[in-house]
């Protein structure tokens, strides 16, 4: 890298980490990659502090965009566990196949699967699947395709629905022991009395006034809604979780796997202690929004005398102005808001996937916070970082022209020449064809002045002399590198027509925002269309774009 170059790229990246450049940390930087130039330092003095001045002024997307053309190494850190459980660690990952994985569901399964990893352990899949009403093996699939692209391998796949056998015994043994009884209250009376704190006519009925009720909901001599199993806890608890809740209700829908077989199903909070305890897991983590629910989760176990693991409690994922959850997806999809589960504007990981995030990114992002229950609220822009970090050492570099205007440059030599595909990784070169026409961007054409000299980056120097209608004309003025404007270009005889799309906040106040996506048109080097779809390239002082269709040629960008 030249001189002037390196200035460049330490005061934009000194600016971009700290939100002004230091003289001094720049000139340090300079001088340890060119200590020839020690001799010099007085002299680069005054160019450095030219610089910080210049640079200071442009717009935070201008400094970022500047900043992509640039390589930098990446700092060794000692890596500490997330959780160190003094022992073998057995996890698991229990989503319910309702909806499309998201990256909240990257956040719990990363932190269950490295746990795990850490600790010699192992992580199970389990799919939470006891409410027919809303599951699929559609979304089963997708979860499990997710996790795949993630990198993520489970120790085995199992599915709570398998087990209603068990639950049906278990249930029993809580009749028995008087911990559980039938109500046939209405959905308002149960309320009340919950809110109350005062029992209804079902509590004090007898173990086997109960069991015979509860045979006859097997039987299907109650509708969906006339029946529930309740919990007989505290009705008087501050706890309101402890105020007798549903272990079991009636759902007249088959289920996708195990058909019309079942009627009378689990809640949550019975079924997912159960399994945590007869599958071995040792730590269970789940978001705090259960923490209230913690205190069941143990008495259905002390009743049921079953092992305890060891229950975390974490903070939700949230995203500012994005939709991490499927209540909130689930109608943009319907409503053809958005152009499906895989839209790149979604946090869905299909829609991550397609705009270009790396899995790595994504684990960087979700993980960084360990197992705190602190809340916070990263923007979009944090994932981004991660994303162009790891994008900087791996992807190819290209020429973008936006809103082209044609440039004729006299006396330049037409001759084959050869471009890095990246600055400092060896990835090779494409070779382009050049006469003396080229297309360039003409937002920063037009801010020349006449006589000003500019180069065409990677190219020669050109002198500008004059505009004719929607022709600019220069004068080629030498290779000598100069700290002068670089300007990307494409030569007028190859050149492709793209679009890039690039991406805001989904929501705004709470509601849709459909200024959410927005199309640059553009010109491009024309042997992009030869890269497979999924590339992730950077195009100079644009920013980093996965290729997501050839025809008609579209990229999205990604960081």
């Amino acid at each position: 890298m030249e001189l002037e170059e390196a200035m460049d790229k330490y005061i934009l990246k000194n600016i971009y980490d700290y939100g002004k450049a230091d003289v001094g940390s720049v000139m340090g930087k300079l001088l340890a990659e060119f200590p020839e130039e020690r001799k010099h330092a007085k002299q680069l003095l005054p160019k450095i502090k030219e610089r910080i001045d210049r640079f200071s002024k442009l717009p935070k997307e201008e400094i970022e965009r500047n900043l992509s053309a640039y390589s930098f190494e990446k700092k060794k850190t000692e890596k500490k566990k997330i959780l160190d459980t003094n022992g073998k660690a057995v996890t698991r990952f229990p989503p319910e196949p309702s909806g499309y994985p998201h990256i909240g569901h990257a956040k719990a399964c990363f932190l269950n699967y490295i746990i795990a990893k850490e600790n010699n352990g192992e992580m199970i899949l389990r799919f939470d699947d006891t409410n027919p009403e809303k599951e699929k093996q559609e979304y089963v699939d997708a979860i499990k395709k997710g996790l795949e692209w993630l990198g993520i391998k489970h120790s085995k796949e199992t599915y709570t629905s398998d087990n209603i056998p068990l639950f049906y015994e278990y249930i029993e043994k809580f009749f028995s022991s008087g911990k559980a009884y039938v109500c046939t209250c209405s959905a308002g009376g149960i309320s009340q009395s919950r809110e109350k704190g005062i029992p209804c006519s079902c509590r004090i009925l007898s173990p086997e006034e109960n069991l015979m009720r509860w045979k006859g909901m097997l039987a299907g001599k109650y509708e969906a809604g006339t029946a529930i199993v309740r919990f007989k806890g505290n009705l008087k608890s501050d706890n309101t979780a402890m105020r007798d809740p549903t272990l079991f209700r009636i759902i007249q829908k088959p289920h996708y796997r195990q058909g019309s077989r079942y009627t009378i199903w689990p809640s949550y909070d019975f079924s997912v202690s159960i399994m945590d305890s007869i599958e071995g897991v040792t730590h269970a983590i789940r978001t705090k929004e259960y923490e209230l629910r913690r205190e069941l989760y143990f008495a259905i176990l002390k009743t049921l005398e079953l092992r305890e693991p060891e229950l975390i409690e974490i903070s939700r994922l949230s995203i500012k102005n994005a939709p991490i959850s499927k209540r909130l997806i689930t109608p943009l999809v319907e409503e053809g808001k958005v152009v499906g589960w895989d839209d790149p504007r979604l946090p869905t990981l299909a829609g991550l996937k397609r705009r270009g995030i790396l899995p790595e990114a994504i684990k960087n992002f979700v993980t960084a916070a360990g197992l705190s229950k602190a809340e916070s609220e990263p923007e979009w822009e944090r994932l981004l970082t991660e994303n162009r970090k790891l994008l900087d050492e791996k992807a190819e570099r290209y020429f973008f022209v936006l809103d082209p205007i044609l440039l004729e440059v006299e006396g330049a030599p037409e001759k084959e020449i050869k471009l890095k595909k990246h600055p400092s990784k060896d990835l090779g070169f494409r070779t382009v064809n050049i006469t003396n026409r080229f297309y360039v961007p003409s937002e920063e054409l037009v801010s020349l002045k006449d006589g000003e000299d500019f180069r065409l980056k990677g190219l020669y120097n050109v002198k500008i002399l004059m505009k004719e209608g929607k022709l600019f004309k220069g004068i080629y003025n030498g290779e000598e590198i100069k700290p002068n404007k670089k300007i990307q270009w494409l030569p007028e005889s190859t050149y492709s027509e793209c679009t890039l799309w690039h991406m805001a906040d989904l929501l705004k106040n709470g509601e849709y925002n459909p200024d959410s996506l927005k199309e640059q048109k553009g010109y491009c080097e024309i042997t992009v269309k030869e890269l497979p779809l999924g590339s992730v390239i950077q195009f100079e002082r644009c920013g980093f774009y996965i290729l997501d269709s050839k025809e008609p040629l579209r990229f999205i960008h990604s960081a």
